[in-house]
């Protein structure tokens, strides 16, 4: 039967080469890996984990962008103890200020179309933009990769969205995804990976497939794979005559040659031979998008799962923010030009304004438009992530109300809990910015929400590419336990996000256990370590897609060091998953626990929840050798089934992580 495209990319770099199958174990050897200011943790790990050297520097790529506004001194020394590493190593490095990671990665020609490199950031979604499968791998994961070259992953079944027409005016990719996220908000690509083609991907620029490709993270989505055309063949050729070349706002580095040639061998390559899906590859669902029937759309106030028309909206604003890896590119600043360009932002409103690079800042001042948004009353922030991931300048303030151009906006994650946050296109922000209030831009149509949540749907997909259903019996590892039991403590939020689990604010502190665990969980419910001592060590029961958002490990980490022997939940992001079994928590999937739970004792969304996090009247107990729970109350017992762990999930545990499994295999 026909391969999807992810399959076949995924192919060209397993470690032994063979097509693959939807729920295969495969060894991969991802083209490059990208970490961040997170760099300094996973040297760190690489050391103790007994590695000295990593096995092929060029592998690697080093983009610092997270907290480049934080001047301390215990920052500073991370950010030389990062450089001297990779000056040491010969890994290629991008100082504070070149820009976010993921653009880099694009513009200096490191996520290739037709690879699969992998980062340390759960954006490395928006490789997909220009056909280079990317996906989020964790610190630990990092560290296994630079020391053996190879990390493991578990193939995904693969959706598919056909897009069809072009655009309207004033709309943008923005819009697609927000569409995406907002009008199909029930999971229905949780954990999936997500191909998008048909005619209307012609009509869309590179930038506008990069910024759909990154938000399907937000979509639930394990990649967001855009076909390799001739539109980004075309793009990546201009690149490779840029990157040797001294230029505005770039950072030249001695591999730029080698990428280069590199670059121009994989264009020539890819047009004489071209990798794409095929036309019986079979795909477990299918949806579709009516380009021409969206309109400028507004995400909900702290959440992804819900959207309305810009011009439906109306709602008073205090800041708005042109930032992130999403929609900073000069192409989305030259669209909040066209709407500020002689116009003043409305008083009583923050505007802040950073470029996804420097090479980007660089092009846009050369276009003009920069210095539209500066006359108009932008405020400058340095090309990085800041505001988006909660740090440094711009931040959002109790009670304030923002419109951003970010991918994310969890309750709390750019700044105070009650704030409040909506998602837009560059060109929505910045017209809202001008009015004040969250408004269409000034090239929209009239296009009320009803017509475009019409514009998305799901079709029925061809049988054949469904998971084989998990076996009831799976043998239990050498030295996992028969059963875990303890209080319940229930948190019924679907979707509570990393963001709610540990937030951004700590994620480049270098706390102790101690206070990770003091800190766990408060930004979800700030009463919460209060009740994992009342319970004294409970099993943690959850809703759907526990754990969604950003890769940072931290957020399994504290609840392991919280005294939290195991999480169930519904459903999880995989990423999660991922986090927890490389850090030796346990996780299991019990949706009849959760259900029963819900029932009782209330559920909701981090936003909208009566009593986030209660002791629940009873205990649990998980027979690993039965796989499944039991939920005794009152004398009365009730039993579930959970989802088994395989065999090498059950290995990571054991060890207590993939750390010390490294170690006692090595």
């Amino acid at each position: 039967r026909g391969q999807t495209l992810v399959q076949k990319l995924l192919a060209r770099h397993v470690q032994e080469p063979k097509a693959v199958q939807v729920g295969d174990f495969v060894s991969l050897i991802p083209r490059h890996v990208m970490t961040h200011d997170n760099s300094y943790h996973v040297i760190h790990k690489f050391r103790s984990i007994g590695c000295t050297a990593p096995k092929t520097p060029s592998q690697l790529v080093f983009c610092l962008d997270h907290d480049i506004q934080n001047t301390s001194q215990a920052n500073l020394d991370r950010y030389a103890a990062i450089q001297e590493f990779a000056d040491h190593h010969g890994v290629d490095f991008y100082p504070a200020g070149r820009g976010i990671g993921h653009q880099v990665m694009v513009e200096e020609l490191y996520a290739e179309p037709g690879s699969v490199c992998v980062a340390s950031d759960s954006h490395s979604n928006m490789y997909g933009g220009v056909g280079c499968l990317g996906t989020p791998v964790v610190r630990t994961d990092a560290a296994s990769i630079w020391g053996t070259g190879r990390t493991w992953w578990r193939v995904p079944p693969v959706a598919h969205v056909e897009l069809r027409g072009a655009l309207p005016p004033g709309c943008s990719g923005k819009d697609v995804i927000i569409g995406l996220c907002g009008f199909l908000n029930q999971d229905q690509v949780l954990n999936h990976a997500v191909e998008f083609g048909g005619d209307g991907v012609a009509s869309l620029s590179v930038e506008d497939r990069l910024t759909i490709a990154n938000m399907s993270t937000e979509w639930g989505a394990l990649c967001g794979l855009f076909p390799i055309d001739e539109e980004v063949l075309s793009w990546w050729e201009r690149r490779t005559a840029l990157i040797t070349k001294p230029r505005l706002g770039g950072h030249l580095l001695p591999s730029a040659t080698r990428r280069a040639e590199r670059g121009a061998e994989i264009v020539s390559q890819l047009r004489t031979s071209p990798v794409k899906a095929d036309a019986d590859a079979l795909y477990a669902k299918r949806f579709v998008v009516d380009l021409g029937s969206l309109a400028p759309l507004v995400s909900g106030g702290n959440m992804l799962k819900a959207a309305e028309a810009a011009e439906d909206t109306d709602v008073a604003i205090t800041k708005a923010w042109l930032v992130s890896c999403v929609n900073a590119r000069a192409s989305d600043i030259r669209l909040a030009a066209q709407e500020l360009r002689g116009k003043k932002v409305a008083p009583g409103v923050e505007f802040y304004i950073a470029a996804a690079s420097s090479e980007v800042q660089a092009d846009a001042e050369l276009a003009g438009d920069w210095q539209v948004l500066v006359d108009a009353g932008a405020i400058v922030l340095p090309p990085g992530c800041g505001a988006c991931a909660g740090l440094g300048a711009g931040t959002i303030k109790d009670g304030e109300v923002g419109i951003a151009s970010t991918n994310r906006n969890f309750k709390g994650r750019m700044g105070s809990r009650s704030g409040v946050v909506h998602l837009a296109s560059p060109a929505v922000v910045a017209a809202s910015a001008a009015a004040g209030r969250i408004t269409k831009p000034s090239t929209a149509a009239e296009a009320p929400a009803s017509s475009a949540a019409q514009a998305i749907w799901e079709v029925e997909a061809q049988a054949g590419q469904e998971e084989e259903p998990a076996p009831t019996a799976v043998r239990l590892a050498a030295g996992m336990p028969e059963e875990v039991e303890g209080a319940v403590l229930w948190c019924g939020a679907d979707n509570i996000s990393t963001d709610g689990i540990y937030h951004g604010k700590y994620m480049y502190e270098d706390l102790t256990p101690e206070r990770m665990a003091a800190v766990t969980m408060e930004n979800y419910d700030p009463h919460f370590r209060g009740l994992v001592d009342q319970a004294a060590g409970p099993i943690l029961v959850s809703a759907a897609n526990f754990g969604t958002g950003s890769s940072r490990e931290q957020a399994a980490q504290c609840l392991k060091y919280a005294g939290i022997k195991c999480v169930i939940a519904s459903s999880f992001s995989a990423t999660f998953i991922r986090n927890a079994l490389n850090n030796g928590l346990l996780v299991l999937e019990c949706p009849g626990l959760s259900a029963v739970l819900r029932e009782r004792y209330g559920g909701g969304t981090e936003t909208d929840i009566a009593t986030p996090s209660v002791v629940v009247d009873g205990r649990v107990e998980v027979s690993l050798r039965e796989w499944k729970v039991t939920f005794t109350t009152a004398g009365k017992e009730e039993s579930f089934a959970v989802t088994p762990l395989g065999p090498a999930a059950q290995e990571l545990v054991v060890h207590g992580g993939l750390h010390q499994w490294i170690q006692a295999n090595m």
